[in-house]
């Protein structure tokens, strides 16, 4: 690194400062306006109902107030068959006429019996007749020509609604698939067919069936466990707190356990590698080589093989000198990576309010979210309905072409295509903001990536800037401000809106590209060959490197704006240098640290999952009368385990800021300063002790 300018007047986070990259600020506040506008616009174009209700083949909404289908909420299929079809896929439509019914169909029957029967049976005409096009009421029209303008059904099957779609009323009677206890309906064009047809073409409805009443019983399993489940969550944060409060005085002994537990473990392995070489010795067989008898399946066959543990022992051997060495040589750094841990931990004790700052990020994140998503809805259904030719005929040349239903009658298409019908397709159009749609998705998927990085970077300002105040407090914890937290949420906001705003759109553009990707690598899934298969891995590969080398950029970046209140671009470098003279260090620290909170995140979720474990399953004595009845006892286990683990990563990551703010203070402090009079150091007195300085101003720890 360059020579460094320092202030010998510095002492801790500077306060007069200076706007800093005010023309990203400014960009990013117009793009915030443009971002309202285009939510503005959306809605005003767009249409939930489009998604909530299902459209027929005539674009009306079933269900919709004021219209004919009202009281016709389900959309029902003529012939669900045709469903199965691959055209399904590419157009996103069944092709097939689609109507606004008010029940689905609760019996088999066929257009051509029904027919031929209605004189003496006109209930059952009258029955079918309501699955027919509205108005339709001659049963004298050939059966031929009735199914060649799709007037009425060929067949009705017992269906039952499910996301407001009539679907077969599927069945498993003695592993045998059925519908209404039949396993053979007739399709009304004089053929038999299986009901497994039925399912290709409702795939995975009965599953889907299944899960909903799964669902269902999951639903009940919460309304009765939610108030368990909160507690669970409470005992977690407690969990988590003591943990930290600890960590001061334990992070050692975790530390030094756990390493001289893996030492006596590979020792263990050592030894018995040893003892299953010696003895091997004698056996018929046991010298053979790995080469001599080639690769087997059954891997039992090397462990008969005294070679295979003398690999085994020679490279456990060699972990263990590694590990041995390392602990030798980096002892120092290991005992600084501890001090600074067990400084983080009486930081946090100085300064309670940073553990519940995650709120405020989660809150802010959860609005960027929920207005992606509405914005993203509004704009996919805003588009206008589009109909487009359907024929019975495969060879007619004007299949899929866009249509106009109030036209369609006086063209030459229904001369040259018998039958053919104009029905809705699916939501678009031809003006230039439907024509852009997709470009505004991706914008809308930008800023918001943009806004939810920034959410996280004032996030990790504002909590530097409280630490770094602790630490740069000469007597601690006399000379810490009133409210550092408020106060440094108040400078990033204040000063460095445009800084965070540029390292998040950096990020931003790196992860928007990775998104790009991943969708490339879903739609080209069945035609890439291996070249662009590899080519695309590479480049997701790459992007993801570059994502990860970013965001720890970025972090360190904003420590040293909250303590500086540099641009982005100086802070950025700044950091980057001090941590490369530092990079052992940075290693050292940053392996212990992911270490022992990884520990505490197992420990909260694992020990508050037990304890929800025995209370579910009633193995407490004093609460088993206090159980709730529960259908599926994982739902709330799984649940508080889960949140258990993100409750403890939310504390976690503010220790985790904690700890890398002290570090880069401490390498500031070690750079700045040499310990004497004029130039004390601002460390702790048990960092002073491990560095072994011999000038210990006077001064309190």
């Amino acid at each position: 690194g360059e020579p460094r300018k320092f202030d010998p007047k510095f002492r801790g986070p500077i306060h007069n400062r200076r706007c800093t990259d005010i023309i990203c600020c400014v960009i990013f506040l117009v793009v915030i306006l443009g971002y309202i506008a285009l939510g503005i616009v959306a809605w005003v174009h767009g249409d939930p109902r489009k998604v909530i209700y299902p459209t027929d083949s005539y674009g009306q909404f079933c269900g919709q107030t004021n219209t004919l289908n009202k009281n016709k909420t389900i959309l029902f299929y003529f012939n669900i068959l045709k469903c199965a079809s691959p055209i399904v896929l590419i157009n996103l439509q069944c092709p097939t006429t689609q109507l606004c019914v008010s029940k689905c169909p609760d019996r088999f029957a066929t257009y051509i019996d029904v027919q031929a029967s209605y004189r003496y049976r006109p209930d059952q005409w009258n029955y079918f007749r309501q699955f027919c096009k509205p108005g339709f009421n001659n049963p004298r029209k050939s059966v031929a020509q009735v199914l060649r303008d799709e007037d009425c059904p060929s067949m009705i099957i017992p269906s039952r609604p499910f996301l407001k779609r009539c679907f077969p009323d599927f069945s498993t009677k003695n592993g045998v698939l059925t519908v209404a206890n039949q396993t053979t309906f007739k399709d009304g064009r004089g053929k038999t067919r299986n009901v497994t047809d039925l399912r290709e073409a409702a795939n995975g409805i009965n599953n889907v069936l299944d899960a909903r009443s799964v669902g269902m019983k999951i639903f009940e399993d919460y309304a009765i466990s939610w108030y368990w489940i909160l507690i669970g969550l409470f005992i977690a944060m407690m969990l988590s707190l003591l943990f930290l409060v600890l960590l001061r005085f334990t992070a050692g002994v975790l530390f030094w356990i756990f390493i001289f537990g893996v030492i006596g473990i590979i020792g263990y392995g050592i030894w018995h590698c040893y003892w299953e070489y010696d003895h091997l010795k004698g056996i018929p067989g046991s010298d053979l080589t790995v080469y001599d008898i080639g690769f087997q399946t059954d891997f039992k066959v090397y462990l008969q093989l005294r070679q295979t543990w003398l690999a085994f022992m020679i490279i456990l051997c060699g972990v263990e000198v590694i590990i041995i060495l390392m602990l030798i040589f980096l002892r120092n750094r290991i005992r600084i990576a501890i001090a600074l841990l067990k400084e983080g931990s009486r930081a946090i004790g100085y300064i309670m309010s940073t553990l519940f700052y995650p709120i405020v990020t989660f809150l802010l994140i959860a609005i960027c979210i929920s207005y992606w998503a509405v914005t993203a809805v509004f704009l996919a259904t805003s588009g206008e309905p589009v109909y487009k030719v359907m024929a019975n005929q495969t060879l007619c040349k004007y299949a899929n072409l866009t249509c106009d239903p109030e036209t369609f009658n006086t063209t030459n298409v229904t001369k040259l295509c018998p039958g053919a019908q104009c029905t809705f397709a699916f939501y678009g159009g031809e003006s230039l903001y439907h024509k852009y749609i997709f470009i505004f998705q991706l914008a809308n998927a930008f800023v918001f990536l943009w806004l939810v990085n920034f959410a996280i970077a004032l996030g990790q300002c504002t909590l530097a800037g409280a630490f770094a105040s602790y630490y740069w407090a000469y007597r601690k914890p006399a000379d810490i401000p009133l409210w550092p937290l408020f106060s440094s949420f108040g400078r990033a906001i204040r000063y460095h809106t445009g800084s965070l705003a540029f390292g998040a759109l950096i990020l931003a553009i790196v992860q928007l590209i990775r998104v790009i990707l991943e969708y490339l690598d879903h739609k080209l899934k069945g035609t890439q060959n291996s070249f662009t298969r590899f080519l695309l891995c590479c480049l997701k590969c790459c992007f993801w490197c570059l994502e990860k080398f970013l965001k720890f950029i970025n972090r360190n970046a904003y420590i040293m704006i909250a303590i500086y209140g540099k641009n982005f671009c100086t802070s950025a470098k700044e950091a980057f240098f001090l941590l490369m003279r530092n990079v052992v260090r940075v290693a050292v620290l940053d392996k212990v640290t992911d270490f022992l909170l990884f520990l505490g995140k197992i420990l909260v979720a694992g020990g508050v999952g037990v304890l929800a474990f025995f209370f579910f399953t009633q193995r407490i004595p004093v609460f088993a009368q206090e159980v709730p009845m529960l259908n599926y006892y994982w739902v709330p286990l799984l649940t508080v385990i889960i949140g258990s683990y993100l409750v403890a990563h939310g504390f976690f990551s503010v220790y985790a800021m904690c700890v890398d703010t002290l570090f880069l203070c401490f390498c500031e402090d070690l750079e700045r300063n040499d310990g004497s009079t004029a130039k004390p150091y601002f460390m702790s007195a048990s960092l002073h002790r491990i560095l072994g300085k011999k000038k210990l101003s006077p001064k309190k720890a």
